[in-house]
Order: structure tokens, then C-alpha cells, then sequence
């Protein structure tokens, strides 16, 4: 199977999309939180490579397409943003007060459970871009002087977590404002929110794509300091 997947040059991109279909059709037919297709892909993924004895470099070179069109998937989440300009106008000092406060709730969070598990200042700086987008998250685990690797999986369990089970908290305590639950998803979840949050609606899905580009930043500025609590 590895020397398959190291000729094909279509073999990853046919094993992520078949995954994610699966992932899809078992959502559909159980309607559960639980059942997210992209936690279900990533299982039957991570199935094919050990069964398959197939090396994750390998998987990875054969579907490099997927990975070079996620450039302009996200250039292309600024289109529903554009779409919405006048409501973020209208509500431009709401959003920006939403989006530091959820920035600095994600770093409170990560550093009061850390005090309580008595983490390490590695461990510790490791968690605290859990909430941003993967790109900006490694840059900044590694600036503190966190685990990347460790960085990267986190960001991704978050997204998951905030893709399975955001509208469900949503509807828990009563967020029925569209601009707040976009904002919500995006703060928390970052793109996998993102994601949850256009099939949702058009506002809840230009709001969450606001949200990703600016936690990121604010997450950035705070970061830094934060680390200092523990060292």
C-alpha cells in the first residue's frame, strides 16, 4: 500500500474525500453531535495508515493538492464577509469587544487549568494558541517555546470540539443572534467553526470568518504576555 500511495499522485486526495463522504453519509443517517464528518474522515484515515502500513509523509505528498487549495479556500472566506460589510459596520464596536473578550476568556481558561494540573511553562505555552488557526498557532507555540507538534493537535481537538458541538451550546444558553454565534464559532473554533457556522447561515459564517483573522491577532498581542504568568 505504501508503494501505492507513493506513485499515485491522486491516491490522498481520493482517500480524504471518499473519508469525509463516509464521514458525511454516517452524519446524515445518525444525526448526532458525536458523528462529526470531519472526526469520522480523520479515524478512517488514520485506520488506512496504520493497517496499510503507509508512512503519514507519503499520504501527505500524494494529497499536496488539498493542501495548496486551502490558500484560496480561505482568501475565499472573505467573500461572505464583504457580503455582510454594512451589518459589521453597524455593529463594528460589539464585534470587536466580542472578539478580544472571547480571546482573552480562551487564555484565562488555558492558564487557570494549567495552574490547577500544574503544568509546565512548556506544556503551558503549548495550549494557548489552541483557539486560533493552525498557521498562527504553531508560529506562536513556537515563539514561547511550546510543543508544535503538540500545538497542532490541540488546534485541531478544538475545532472538532467547537464543529460536534457548538450549536448545541448555542441552543444550551440561548444564543440566538447570528452575529454572535458566527463570532462565537470563529473565536473558539477557528476555521472548523468557521466551517460549522456557514451551514448554519450566511451572517454566522461571514462573522466566524471576521472572527479567525482577528482572535488570531489579538491571541498574537496577548499570547506573550500571558506566558509570563508561568514560568
Amino acid at each position: 500500500m505504501n508503494n501505492f500511495f507513493e506513485e499515485s499522485l491522486f491516491a490522498g486526495i481520493v482517500l480524504s474525500l471518499i473519508s469525509y463522504e463516509i464521514g458525511l453519509l454516517i452524519k446524515k443517517k445518525l444525526k448526532l453531535p458525536i458523528f462529526n464528518p470531519l472526526l469520522i474522515s480523520m479515524v478512517i484515515i488514520m485506520l488506512v495508515l496504520v493497517f496499510g502500513k503507509i508512512e503519514y509523509t507519503t499520504y501527505k505528498e500524494s494529497a499536496n493538492l488539498l493542501n495548496w487549495l486551502l490558500t484560496p479556500a480561505t482568501v475565499c472566506l472573505a467573500i461572505p464577509l464583504y457580503e455582510q460589510w454594512n451589518l459589521l459596520k453597524n455593529n463594528y464596536k460589539a464585534v470587536l469587544a466580542g472578539l478580544v473578550a472571547g480571546t482573552v476568556t480562551s487564555l484565562t481558561t488555558v492558564l487557570v487549568l494549567s495552574v490547577i494540573c500544574r503544568l509546565s511553562h512548556e506544556e503551558y505555552v503549548t495550549f494557548l494558541p489552541k483557539s486560533i488557526t493552525t498557521a498562527i498557532g504553531m508560529g506562536v507555540s513556537q515563539e514561547l517555546g511550546g510543543y508544535v507538534t503538540i500545538t497542532v493537535a490541540v488546534i485541531v481537538i478544538t475545532g472538532v470540539l467547537g464543529n460536534m458541538f457548538g450549536e448545541t451550546l448555542c441552543k444550551l444558553f440561548k444564543i440566538t443572534e447570528p452575529v454572535s454565534k458566527g463570532l462565537a464559532f470563529g473565536a473558539s473554533a477557528h476555521a472548523m467553526g468557521t466551517a460549522k457556522a456557514m451551514e448554519i447561515g450566511e451572517i454566522e459564517g461571514a462573522m466566524s470568518s471576521l472572527a479567525i483573522a482577528v482572535s488570531g491577532l489579538v491571541t498574537v498581542i496577548l499570547a506573550p504576555v500571558f506566558s509570563n504568568f508561568i514560568s
